[in-house]
């Protein structure tokens, strides 16, 4: 008689055997310490590292072939909206969820066109985080999510890259700079500032920073 064993049996059991090797990039110590130590007892993984910077994220994924990234939007050093394209590039089998504060309906869309579809509230519940966790380190599809959006919201509509010029436009960093560290002509930079501007109907910074409270985008 023949045993029929399907795909996902299959890849489970491959799992169980072959555990995923977890990094964990977060710039706050405790939770990056809270999330590897629930991790190791809620789900038995135990192969998991830790960052707290852009740079040392990129140091450490050359080091070891990591299956799985854990990442918050915005580290000590800059956003990692920022590597996230070279991260995709140079290893486009890592798997990665988004673990942030950051609205899910704005940096949760843009993000899927990296092929990021897990995102997860810092907020969460612990029955929902780890359930989310279980799913994204078992390589399963992620949870279908029934969340209110805010259909009003206008930095729904912003780009990856203008999300990144954004981080930076908030914290009150001038167009040089900007153009600086992320390596881009000074009239890139002017454009999709303005292109921020115009599609949150913001009139100058202070207006921008105001819907940047309302609406919970931390910079």
């Amino acid at each position: 008689m023949e045993i029929s064993i399907s795909n996902t049996s299959i890849q489970t059991e491959t799992l169980k055997k072959m555990p995923p090797k977890i990094l964990i990039a977060d710039d706050h110590s405790m939770i990056r310490k809270g999330l590897k130590l629930n991790i190791q007892l809620s789900l038995g993984y135990t192969d998991i590292e830790e960052v707290g910077t852009c740079n040392d994220l990129m140091k450490e994924l050359v080091k070891k072939k990591y299956s799985h990234l854990i990442l918050d939007i915005i580290l000590s050093d800059g956003s990692t909206l920022e590597v996230i394209p070279n991260i995709r590039r140079v290893y486009p089998d890592l798997n990665i969820l988004v673990f942030s504060m950051q609205p899910a309906e704005i940096y949760g869309e843009a993000l899927k066109q990296y092929g990021i579809n897990f995102y997860l509230s810092k907020s969460a519940g612990d029955e929902e985080m780890m359930l989310v966790l279980q799913k994204f380190l078992l390589n399963e599809a992620p949870l279908r999510r029934n969340d209110i959006h805010h259909h009003d919201n206008p930095f729904k509509t912003l780009a990856p890259r203008e999300l990144e010029i954004l981080h930076y436009v908030l914290k009150g960093i001038g167009t040089k700079e900007i153009s600086e560290t992320l390596n881009l002509k000074m009239n890139t930079v002017s454009t999709i500032k303005t292109r921020i501007y115009e599609k949150t109907n913001a009139g100058n910074i202070k207006e921008l920073i105001e819907l940047a409270t309302l609406y919970n985008v931390n910079y």
